[in-house]
């Protein structure tokens, strides 16, 4: 209705998962890691999970467009389904046609899909199985899930399976019953909201994509109000701009201003707005039309803004199998610290020496120890190495775990020297995906060096990189260059890291790892955490 007076190709804030509108925060990023990763980990279950609207559906579009050709997927949106429905849904998805001499059994389907497995398997091809919407599936489905995973060489499982679901289906799989699947789980992201910054960057992006090129139909200063009305909820920020512009064009604006966005709230949100200057009735009628079209999309939101956000995730707009509402989530794990200063005080410890007097991070700087603070889950953990505090939560109740070991079940975590193994899931169950952890910075460290510039962290650079390659290192003082960007673009992209030629902390850990720097390290064995 507006494209053409704004001059856009298409509607830029659809709610549909279109692959094309992906933004790609640091977040979305490592939620797409994590699946691709899955596809080639060797067989296992994936778990992503996210608050609703937080874009899990569109990254798995956009997972599907990248899988190899050699990977077979099969795709169920709709998981509340029996075990017989479930299995005949996989069938039909890969196309297996099970013998029909009799009636069809749940045997007939388990051995029709084994078969298949096989036969795919000797043709060198993998087979991938997304399941969305999965904190819907049943307890019975979950475990007749994981027996279709027992099917394996000595090498890998044959089936990979990717659950796709909202924040209760962590709590789902930490339930004792099903302990034997959680330890499967071979990766588990949790999708979280933008953040604001990130928030005026995603409706950039997708103006641009929309064909807005460089006009700028929301002002920089409107960020931090669609950020508060929104709370950074991708879905939310669509339904909000959406009827933002709509607004923009019944009144004949060349933008969007806070008055337009304040109806817009209180249009979509049911929140408060100004009684002054109201739309004409006109505009009431076209924000009508809009509305029977997003009228669907809308029930899945919360009607008040206010309402704590516990509340929200408490109370998805589908019902909840009941065992979920009577079974209550495990309490955080007994070797945590109250306090996040403890907690850092404890990790330093691992690299020798405890921190002066001081506010940790700041006192790390006199050992020449930085922080690092990330968001992420126990795959990126893997993938940094290195000991971490982790943020759990229990309700409201907030702990912090010092992790120094972690292998495929089992994680140790450690409180005033002593240590404990906990299992995997009993952890991902509270582990909010906030840790930190500390790096060493080499001499003359600066957060970014430009191109031409000289001085000892750029000598560090050029030498690990050489090391790494297998060439010749430069020598002292050569500029940071093109040919040294293009080798350190390559190893970003190797490491699964930023590929921007930049040498930030996550780039200079992994270095250092690889270079075979002493370091306290993660996977390097149970209840150690020290690496060579």
């Amino acid at each position: 209705m507006y494209t053409n007076y704004f001059s856009l190709r298409q509607s830029p804030f659809s709610i549909a998962p279109d692959p094309r509108y992906l933004f790609m925060s640091e977040r979305h990023r490592e939620a797409l890691a994590h699946l691709l990763y899955g596809i080639g980990s060797g067989g296992g279950f994936v778990l992503l999970t996210g608050e609703i609207g937080a874009g899990k559906t569109t990254v798995c579009r956009c997972f599907i467009e990248q899988i190899p050709p050699n990977c077979k997927l099969a795709y169920i949106f709709n998981p509340k389904l029996s075990v017989e429905e479930l299995l005949l849904s996989i069938c039909d998805e890969f196309r297996i046609a099970p013998e029909s001499s009799g009636a069809a059994t749940i045997k007939t389907y388990v051995d029709a899909i084994n078969g298949y497995l096989l036969a795919s398997h000797a043709e060198g091809n993998n087979n991938v199985l997304v399941i969305d919407e999965a904190q819907n599936l049943s307890a019975d489905v979950l475990e007749q899930l994981r027996l279709l995973t027992n099917l394996e060489t000595s090498e890998r499982k044959l089936l990979q399976i990717i659950l796709i679901g909202q924040p209760e289906l962590r709590a789902m799989l930490a339930r004792p019953e099903l302990e034997q699947l959680a330890q499967r789980v071979i990766a588990r992201y949790h999708l979280g909201s933008l953040t604001e910054i990130e928030t005026g960057s995603y409706i950039a992006h997708r103006l641009a994509v929309a064909g807005a090129g460089a006009v700028t139909l929301f002002p920089h200063p409107l960020v931090k109000q669609v950020y508060r009305l929104t709370r950074g909820v991708p879905r939310r920020i669509n339904l909000l701009c959406d009827r933002a512009l709509l607004g923009a064009y019944v009144e004949a604006a060349s933008v969007v201003t806070p008055a337009i966005l304040r109806r817009a709230g209180a249009e979509v949100f049911g929140e408060p707005a100004a009684p002054a200057n109201r739309w004409p009735r006109a505009a009431g009628v076209l924000v009508a039309i809009a509305a029977v079209g997003g009228a669907a999309a809308w029930q899945l939101l919360p009607r008040n803004a206010g309402v704590p956000v516990t509340a929200r995730v408490t109370a998805p707009a589908r019902p909840v199998p009941e065992v979920l509402v009577k079974t209550p989530p495990p309490v955080v794990p007994a070797p945590a610290y109250a306090s996040a200063d403890d907690a850092l005080r404890e990790l330093a410890r691992l690299w020798g020496e405890p921190l002066p007097a001081g506010e940790p991070c700041q006192a790390a700087l006199s050992l020449n120890l930085h922080c690092y603070q990330g968001k992420g889950g126990l795959y990126e953990l893997r993938l940094l190495d290195r000991p971490a505090i982790l943020t759990l939560r229990d309700g409201r109740q907030v702990a912090y775990a010092v992790m120094t070991g972690l292998d495929d079940t089992t994680a140790t975590l450690r409180v005033n020297g002593k240590q404990q193994t906990l299992s995997v899931a009993a952890i991902a169950a509270r582990f909010d995906g906030a840790y930190t952890t500390l790096w060493s910075a080499p001499r003359g460290f600066r957060d970014e060096v430009a191109m031409g510039e000289v001085g000892p962290d750029v000598d560090w650079i050029g030498a690990r990189l050489a090391q790494l390659n297998g060439i010749k290192a430069p020598a002292l003082n050569q500029p940071f260059d093109r040919r040294m960007q293009k080798l350190l673009r390559d190893f970003q992209a190797a490491q699964n890291l930023k590929t921007d030629g930049v040498a930030g902390p996550r780039t200079y850990m992994r270095l250092a790892q690889l270079g075979g720097v002493s370091e306290p390290r993660l996977l390097a064995g149970m209840g150690k955490g020290q690496g060579k």
